[in-house]
């Protein structure tokens, strides 16, 4: 089958919606590659290739079909908001039609024809989704990194993917049922499309508060939940992330962990904000989940009470409201000593660590006289040593 180039290339040159694909290197080296004066077609062939592995494909139609999911295109912006029209429709369609005759040209055999002494590798074939199916993964998934990612971290004004996020098993979430069962609900009610409180989960340092949040990404049903996690100190441009993620079919937790404010930090009048909104509310698909040692959030001394303003009540007031922004607030407190115990031997089982139960106990006990904190994080401690003495 012989490519007539001039037409070929034309396909690319009409692309609309999907334009933005010309930018990429890939299809920027296929596109010279068409061009009918081409003078090197050897050389544009191996950039293509090259920029595809680089990418890590080795096909021209998988690497078409995640652009197409998950970058940031007109008519998929469009459709995540709810606001495609006829024309956007009738452009992305015209675009995937001109891309899949892009895929259906004899690369193999122009592979040979460019190189007949060494042939080159041809990429491997496959198809793209149809228009339906992407405008189905838009509507679901939104488009671009939320549609990609899961977990995210802000910082400096970015959003940086997390493509691990560190979600601790199931199975070895221990205790804390109550506490993780309310967490748990809340940010069901938000994924049904309720308005939601915004989080605080308090309480003794190593309980857990931390990996309840984190493992909420890892429950079934939660799949249109995004974590961002915030760094107190960097609260600046928050409201504008907001206001931005607002307009995503996702639901969002900003994530602010280990929150506690000095008393001359005014760091917290901002949070207080974005808690609760300005003048523009807080979106319905946006809560602020933080976790803290601190019940109120501010480090309150008894100078403060004992100042020498006229009304100390207020300040006192003022410095410990930031806890009430959170209209669900839950206590982590450290476990008794019998359900420490259980819970060591629950971890030990699930880990396999094989040990006379009796003998177990005793050096679990042994450890808590030296280590008085009876938390989930004292008790893998506890464990960890042990596999590190064998």
């Amino acid at each position: 089958m012989e490519i007539n180039f001039a037409v070929a290339s034309r396909w690319l040159d009409g692309l609309t919606v999907y334009r933005g694909l010309l930018r990429l290197d890939v299809l920027r080296a296929v596109r010279e590659m068409l061009e009918e004066d081409c003078a090197d077609r050897l050389s544009c062939y191996g950039r293509a290739f090259c920029a595809l592995a680089e990418a890590g494909y080795d096909s021209l139609a998988a690497w078409l079909g995640d652009r197409l999911r998950y970058d940031e295109w007109p008519y998929a912006m469009a459709v995540a908001k709810g606001e495609e029209t006829p024309a956007l429709i009738r452009a992305a369609g015209h675009d995937l039609e001109a891309l899949r005759r892009l895929l259906a040209l004899p690369w193999e055999e122009l592979a040979v024809s460019l190189s007949p002494e060494a042939p080159l590798p041809a990429w491997a074939g496959g198809e793209l989704p149809s228009l339906e199916e992407l405008t189905a993964f838009y509507r679901a998934n939104g488009c671009g990194q939320f549609a990609r990612y899961h977990a995210f971290l802000w910082q400096s004004g970015r959003l940086i993917p997390v493509r691990e996020p560190d979600c601790i098993p199931a199975e070895e979430m221990l205790g804390y049922h109550r506490q993780r069962s309310q967490v748990a609900a809340n940010t069901r009610a938000m994924l049904a499309g309720r308005r939601v409180n915004n989080v605080l989960l308090y309480g003794a340092s190593g309980t857990g508060k931390s990996a309840t949040v984190k493992a909420l990404l890892a429950m079934d049903g939660m799949e249109g939940l995004r974590l961002i996690e915030v760094d107190k100190n960097d609260l600046t441009g928050i409201p504008e992330l907001v206001r931005m993620l607002g307009h995503q079919p996702q639901k969002f937790i900003l994530f602010i962990d280990d929150l506690a404010f000095d008393k001359d930090d005014h760091n917290y009048s901002l949070l207080k904000t974005i808690l609760e909104g300005g003048v523009e509310p807080r979106p319905a698909n946006v809560a602020v989940y933080a976790t803290s040692n601190r019940r109120h959030l501010v480090r309150e001394t008894f100078s403060d009470r004992l100042g020498d303003e006229v009304d100390a009540s207020e300040t006192i007031q003022e410095k410990t409201s930031l806890s009430e922004r959170f209209g669900l607030r839950v206590l982590f407190q450290e476990l008794t000593k019998p359900q420490f115990l259980e819970m060591i031997r629950e971890l030990a089982k699930i880990r396999g660590v094989e040990m006379d139960p009796e003998r177990l106990t005793a050096l679990a006990v042994r450890w808590d006289i030296r280590n008085p904190n009876r938390t989930p994080r004292s008790a893998v401690q506890f464990l960890t040593s042990l596999a590190a003495m064998e």
